[in-house]
């Protein structure tokens, strides 16, 4: 039986090594971090979901007002095809609905083999690009023109 519950604190390392084994962690993000800072703020929450007492999956949503999004959903391997990702999923959506929050998006790396999960379960393919600038360091090319 799996159930679904909260993050917290104590379950940093557990969902750290679920997102490692998952490859969803990449050396530029501190992951340490992003879970800190999801469990700290009012808009944005980790979920998890535990089986015989051990943490197989996760998921961290958070909403900015306008859409909610989901970040580092995973499933332990050896626990796969149980139904984890998709209560985590459901449990995510549910949170934001909390929120009210109309609509819900994820991005997905080029040849993630996740793409046939999500259509599975209804989500539909964006036509939308996304660019990003860290905030932290100066982009490539040094300062922008005012």
């Amino acid at each position: 039986m799996i159930s679904i519950r909260p993050a917290t604190a104590a379950d940093r390392d557990a969902a750290f090594g679920i997102w490692e084994a998952c490859g969803l962690t990449r050396p530029w993000n501190d992951t340490f971090a992003d879970f800190q800072r999801a469990l700290d703020h009012v808009a944005s929450t980790v979920i998890v979901a535990e089986q015989d007492a051990r943490i197989v999956g996760t998921v961290m949503t958070g909403f900015d007002g306008h859409r909610g999004w989901i970040y580092y959903l995973g499933v332990a391997p050896d626990r796969r095809g149980r139904s984890a990702a998709r209560q985590l999923l459901e449990s995510a959506c549910d949170w934001l609905r909390l929120c009210d929050c109309p609509k819900v998006e994820l991005m997905l790396r080029a040849g993630n083999p996740a793409e046939q999960f999500y259509e599975h379960l209804g989500w539909e393919r964006q036509d939308v690009h996304v660019f990003g600038r860290w905030l932290d360091r100066a982009p490539i090319g040094g300062e922008p023109p005012l």
